[in-house]
This record gives C-alpha cells, structure tokens and sequence, in this order.
C-alpha cells in the first residue's frame, strides 16, 4: 500500500503555492518544539541538521525533567519547563554559569532589569552570524533589542550601538543564544513522520509574533500561476532582461543581492511561479524579473584583501596591479549604484529584501550613504542568507532563491527518539547513582599579605638588576625601606633564589657589575652575606667585569668598612686602574689584529704571485719544463684594460697612442 500523501510529494513543495490537501491540514509545531532533532531531556539544544522530529509530543516523557537545577525552579509540566529553557532567565543565568559567576533568582532578575527602559520582549538575541556567509534566525534586521541584551551590555560595561538595527554593522555579535531558522509544521494529509520546514526569514516579525496565526498567513501568501508581467525593450544596464512596463503594479517579488570580493550579482524574482510545459505535463518554474552581475578585479591575488583595505593597513602601493585594483574599485561603486537607481521602483515595491555584503567596503557600497541612496540600513524588509553562500553569480542568486521558497521534508521515529531519551536519561541517572563520591582535594593556602607583597618586591627587583637599572633598584630599596642584605627574595624555593637569595647575589650571577658597585657602594650592602651554599656574592661572580667592581668598591669603601678577607674579594684598585688595564689590553687586541690582517694580506699575495708564475709556465714532455714566456704587448695592453669600463679603456688607449707619439717626436728632434 503507498505512503499516505505520497501523491502530494511527488514534486517539491513551492511554499507560495502548496497543494490544497496540505493547506487545509497544515498545522504549526510550537516553537519549542520547532526543532526535530531536540529531544525531551534538552529542549534547550538546537542543532544546525533538519532531520529528525522532537519527540515531547503534549505529555512528554515520563523520564523528561520537569525542574531547572540551575535556575533552582520546578514545573507542573514539560511544555513549562520547555518554555523556561527559552526564557531571558534561563539565558541570563547560563550566561553567569559560563563566567563562573553565581545563578539568580527570578525575583533578583527582575529588580536587575527593573531600571532598564525597554521593555522585557523574552530572549529575542539574535543567532551571529559572520560577515560573509550566515545570519541570524530569521535572517531579519532587528529594530529593538531585548532587556537581557541591554542587561548585559550593561554588565559588560559596552556601549549600545549607535545603529542597533543594523544587520550589517560592523560589531560582532555572539552565535548560538538565537532561534532555529526553520519552523516546522505537519499535515494529517501526510504520514505521522513528515514534518515540513520553512525558513523564518520569508516572515515579517510582526507575523512571527503570533504562532498561532502562522498557519493562516502561510494560505494568505499562496500565489496562482501566472504569466509574466509585459516588459519594455532592454535597456542598456538591465541585466540581460528587459525591465517590466510597470515595476509598481508588478506580481509580489523579492530583491535578492549579493557583493564581495569584486563579484556583484543581483536579481529582482516574482513569488508567483509560472507554468511551463516539458515533456507533455505542466511545470512550475521562477519568474526573474531582472538580474545583473558585475565581475572586477579588486582583490590582491594569493594575498587576499581588497586594495582599499590594503591602502588604509599599509599605505597606498604604486604599483601597476595597485592601480588597477582601485580603478575596478570605484568602478564597481558607480556600477553597482546605478543598477540600484534603475531598479528602484522594484525595489521599493518588493516584499523582502534579501543582501550578502562582505566586508564594510561593500556594505558601504550598496548603503552609502550617497546621494539618491536605494537600499538603508533601517528598511525593515532587510534580510540576511540563513545559510551558508558561494560567489555571487546569477546561478547562486537563483539557488538561494529557491532554497528560501522551497519546504523542507524531513521524517522521523519519533517513536524511536522517545525510546533514546528514556534510555539515555535513565543512564544518566544510574551512572550518578554509581559514580563514588570524589574525594576533596585540599586547596593551597591562600598566600598572606606578607608574601604577596614579597613576590612584588621580588618581582619588581628582580626586572630592574637584570636591566641594569642601578638608580632604580637603590630608590626601590630606599622606597619600601628594603634592606640589600637583609632582604631576600620570595619563594625561596625557586631554583634561581637557591644560589642568589639577595639582591646582590643576583646582581653578580646575572653579570650586572654596575648594579653590584651601586648595591656596595651607595647600598650598603653587606659583601659577606652568604647564600644556601655558604658562598658569598664575589664567589657567584658571572664574569671578570663584576669582579671588578668588588674590587673597586672595596678600593673606594677602605679596608675597615667590612672584613674583605672573609668575603674572598682580593686586594682593592681604583677606577684609574681598571680603566688603564682595560685601554691597555684594547691596544695589544688592536695590534694582534694589525698583525694578523697584515700576515694574511702578504699570504693572499704570495699565492696569487705562484698562481701566476705557474701558468705562465709551459711543460714539455715529463718533468720538463721551460723558462717563463714573455708577454706579448697586446697580453700585457688586455691585462692592463681588465676590469676597466668601456670609457677607461679608451682614455687609456689615447694616453698610450701620446705618449707614443711623444716618444717619435723626441726621436726625431
């Protein structure tokens, strides 16, 4: 026996035009339950695929939730916890939960929206949607927006937008807190199973208001076949079909374009299908009423990016390809806006308006403002793709078209669903029923104020001697009244305080020598403090420049300010010496390294002098040899000449022939 209704499945459902069997039956799944995947234990999930049925028909699941743990709420029903799930105090709090903040109660909500000034619309925060491919759920410019969005920009300290209702405004917006795109109806005319889907998108939001009146306005827009409206010749810039006689009495239609990349497509469609004849039977098709593309090329090729915005990152290129790129630029611009005010009567009369604008150089290209604008942000016809888009072509423009108008069908077990949500629900409660309590981990002891301001002068003393910054770790000594012996660095547990506890440990193991001088001299920091090893900071020394400094510091301070003995400083010098020594042992590097330079030009000399004799050299026979062969003037004239340029060659030819001539003339004299 056929399926019930298969008849009336045979072709694709065209949702302007669905068979009276459908129409009479159609009935609307609510909206929490719009979902077929969603399943009773999670009615708050909404998955992107469209195929299966939700399964909590009026009675839900006996095993279904009836109580909200994170709100701490309990319901008579499901259908009232589904409809918690959805609400503003439910949003609010998953919200907290993700910040790690604590749940509120419903009466805390309310006296936190309680100064706000718009009024509470429920959880209307739209689904993000990226800049170049999808929208929100309904695909719809928003006008106001909720008191939970307003209650958290207020949170959140973010300013409102200046243009809330703009769908393409360059604030991003967070995904996932929206409606489904679809709404799912079914028809008694068809088997239990089959469930239909249409997008939200094709709906005003004052038709979304109601659910109830869903039905009735869906025959309201069902649309006869009908013949294409009388068109006048085509004009130049109509897009490869003539313009209709008169756009304002036109059939109802819909304004469909998309923009990015330097791709431009357009194109005006009538809502009424037309019949077309194939292969004997009746067909219905759509009716474009004008479509246009315009292809430049304005992206960087293999770099991405448009020139403009390449221009305002870097500064203008000037380049060929440069040039070209911003010529097909303002190109496209005037292209595109004289299309739009040449289709402005049908534009202004379509019943939606369906725009991809990538990026907000396009975006400002199709919304201006200029003067005679056609398309504006505010226009509440404006709509979004609810679905991902490839480059704008006619052929794209015609499959998003079709995609928006024609019913989703989808069957589910819904049978089979509510059997997996008992199962999984009932597993869920035997694996908390037999999962063993965790036992406590005790928390580390907060830090004490006295750490915590350590690990600061720890933090801030040890940035300053690693940069050298003498003045600053004495007057951040002086500052806190810090002590450079006394005072040790936090936690001493850390590896790299076991031999360097003090500041001029530190300072000496990090090789900083004019911190070690600072800490002895003007510090008074005390040179025979020992570390965990019982070495002192001359014995931690890194390099010969911090001994040094021990060394002076001890000349400068006398031998009575500290027992130099013990710390293992040898005898003091003065600044003169140090300084003498180091001007001395620059001199001695600087003649070794005239030595060596001179030695190895007299080596590269050497051997180009045997590479010369040796090939000037003729071997007869073997072992044989033969004196060196004489230059001919000619070998000797090109020796001379290489290397040179055209030009020097011939001044040197000239001089050559002078002085020849020279030498004739005094011969003859």
């Amino acid at each position: 026996m056929a399926d019930k209704g298969s008849h009336l499945l045979q072709r694709p459902l065209y949702i302007f035009d669905l068979p009276e069997e459908i129409l009479a039956t159609l009935t609307f799944k609510s909206d929490t339950s719009s979902n077929p995947h969603s399943l009773p234990e999670e009615p708050q999930k909404q998955p992107q695929s469209q195929k299966s049925e939700e399964s909590g028909a009026e009675g839900g699941s006996a095993a279904a939730a009836t109580s909200c743990n994170l709100c701490n709420l309990t319901f008579a029903n499901l259908q009232e916890q589904r409809g918690h799930v959805r609400s503003d105090l439910h949003v609010y709090n998953l919200k907290q939960k993700l910040k790690g903040a604590k749940s509120v109660s419903e009466a805390d909500f309310e006296r936190l929206i309680g100064d706000l000034d718009e009024s509470l619309s429920g959880s209307e925060s739209s689904e993000s949607s990226s800049e170049e491919e999808t929208t929100d759920e309904n695909g719809a410019t928003r006008g106001n927006t909720s008191n939970l969005s307003a209650l958290l920009r207020k949170q959140a300290k973010v300013s409102k937008p200046e243009r809330e209702d703009d769908e393409f405004s360059t604030s991003k917006r967070k995904r996932g807190a929206g409606k489904p795109p679809l709404l799912w109806f079914a028809s008694s005319a068809l088997e239990k199973d089959v469930h239909l889907g249409v997008y939200r998108a094709i709906f005003s939001a004052a038709e979304q208001e109601d659910p109830t009146r869903i039905v009735e306005i869906i025959r309201s827009k069902q649309l006869s076949p009908e013949k294409p409206p009388p068109m006048n010749p085509t004009p130049e810039d109509s897009g490869g079909v003539p313009l209709p006689t008169n756009p304002t009495n036109l059939s109802p239609h819909y304004f469909l374009c998309m923009i990015g990349g330097g791709h431009f497509a357009a194109m005006i469609v009538s809502l009424a299908p037309k019949l077309s004849k194939k292969s004997g039977h009746a067909e219905r098709s759509a009716t474009v009423l004008a479509h246009k593309t315009f292809h430049r090329y304005t992206t960087r090729r293999k770099q991405g990016g448009s020139q403009s915005a390449n221009d305002s990152a870097k500064g203008a290129a000037h380049s060929a390809g440069s040039s070209l790129r911003r010529y097909n630029e303002a190109a496209l611009v005037s292209e595109v806006r004289e299309l739009l005010t040449l289709w402005r009567g049908m534009i202004d009369s379509a019943e939606l308006v369906f725009i991809r604008a990538t990026g907000s150089t396009n975006r400002n290209t199709l919304f201006g403002p200029y003067d005679g604008q056609v398309l504006r942000h505010n226009d509440a016809r404006n709509r979004g793709f609810p679905f991902s888009t490839r480059r704008a072509t006619q052929a794209e423009l015609m499959r998003c078209f079709v995609e928006l108008t024609r019913v989703k069908i989808e069957r589910v077990d819904e049978a089979a669903l509510a059997a997996a949500a008992f199962a999984k629900t009932a597993e869920a409660e035997a694996s908390r029923a037999a999962t063993p309590s965790k036992p406590s981990i005790p928390k580390a002891p907060a830090p004490s104020k006295e750490e915590e301001t350590a690990l600061l002068h720890t933090t801030q003393l040890t940035a300053l001697i690693r940069r050298s910054r003498a003045p600053a770790v004495l007057a951040y000594l002086a500052s806190n009244a810090l002590s450079p012996s006394s005072f040790h660095f936090h936690p001493p547990s850390d590896p790299k305080f076991h031999s360097a506890p003090t500041p001029l440990h530190f300072a000496a193991s990090v090789g900083a020598a004019v911190v070690v001088h600072a800490l002895l001299v003007k510090g008074g920091a005390d040179p025979g403090a020992r570390n965990e090893d019982g070495k002192t900071a001359w014995q931690v020394a890194g390099d010969r420049g911090v001994r040094d400094s021990f060394r002076v510091a001890r000349f400068e301070l006398g031998e009575e300010r500290w027992d130099w003995d013990a710390t293992g400083i040898p005898s003091g010098i003065s600044r003169a010496e140090v300084e003498a020594r180091e001007k001395r042992e620059r001199e001695e590097e600087d003649a070794r390294e005239k030595e060596r330079r001179k030695m190895e030009v007299e080596r590269l000399k050497r051997e180009e002098r045997e590479k010369e004799e040796s090939g000037r050299e003729k071997k007869i026979g073997k072992g044989r040899t033969v004196g060196k062969v004489e230059k001919t003037p000619q070998e000797r004239r090109e020796e001379e000449g290489r290397g040179m340029t055209a030009e020097m060659r011939a001044r040197l030819e000239r001089e050559r022939r002078a002085r020849a001539a020279e030498e004739r003339l005094r011969r003859v004299g």
